[in-house]
């Protein structure tokens, strides 16, 4: 049995859904290894466009399971820093693995994104939240460091540093009201309109160009590490450049435009 399914309920999106309700889809091994085949097999789908990640029941993702687990796949004969090595390298490659999708990624938040749930949420590229939905850096609350799976550089970048210490450091909860206010996601739906209304940001990119949409995912995170305003401008120019020499995209919007219709891109 998989704890991680895919669907395709409407042409060129599919759906990655964390599937272990009764353990709030916690990060065990065997969520996580099936996870990661999802996303891969997800990313070489040419037919997909976009990507929806949500989970079933009360928790998108609880974080850490502290019930027995399986181990880490191929551990045998591995002393135990190279088990605990791999187990972490697992878990830490989620979020790049999110982040290299050439398709733009929607997290459809139904529930608890705790732990490693909160930093996962912030591997995709658009947030959506279900009302009932909450959010907690929990490491701090187990004793541990609030700063994993790359939480310490992407929270502080989607809602300023002042606010993101104070989430880290309190280990306090964060609704889903307070979750939009602050841009930690972008709206909040009621529960039962959630995945339609990801289906449906889904459908609005998907009338875009797949590969003009793909490079604007490319240009946004790396504007996140770029240094300089000069450095990114060089980048989009180049990105906008290619686009534009290399596809008839623009001449057909402006077609598009002139007989009135939604235009048709071929790339």
């Amino acid at each position: 049995m998989s704890y991680v399914r895919i669907e395709k309920p409407r042409p060129h999106t599919s759906v990655i859904v964390l599937d272990r309700p009764e353990r709030m889809n916690s990060m065990a091994f065997e969520l996580v290894v099936p996870l990661h085949e999802a996303i891969d097999q997800v990313a070489l789908d040419n037919d997909t466009w976009s990507v929806i990640l949500t989970g079933t029941g009360r928790g998108f993702c609880s974080g850490a399971d502290t019930e027995h687990t399986e181990p880490p796949p191929n551990i045998d004969g591995l002393t135990l820093t190279r088990i605990a090595t791999r187990a972490m390298t697992l878990l830490a490659d989620l979020v790049p693995s999110l982040r290299r999708m050439p398709q733009p990624v929607i997290c459809a938040v139904n529930g608890a994104a705790i732990g490693g749930g909160m930093c996962l949420t912030l591997g995709a590229d658009i947030r959506i939240a279900a009302e009932s939905a909450y959010f907690r850096a929990a490491g701090i609350n187990n004793g541990l460091t609030a700063t994993e799976l790359g939480l310490s550089f992407l929270l502080p970048r989607a809602i300023g540093s002042s606010r993101a210490f104070e989430i880290m450091l309190s280990g306090r909860d964060v609704s889903a009201r307070e979750a939009a206010e602050i841009g930690l996601v972008s709206r909040t739906v009621p529960d039962e309109a959630l995945l339609d209304a990801a289906l449906d940001l889904a459908d609005q990119i998907n009338g875009w160009s797949t590969q003009g949409v793909s490079l604007t995912k490319r240009m946004i995170w790396a504007g996140l590490e770029t240094a300089s305003l000069d450095a990114a401008i060089e980048l989009e120019s180049h990105t906008q450049l290619f686009v534009r020499m290399t596809t008839q995209n623009f001449e057909e919007a402006a077609r598009a435009r002139r007989e009135g219709r939604d235009p048709d891109f071929q790339d």
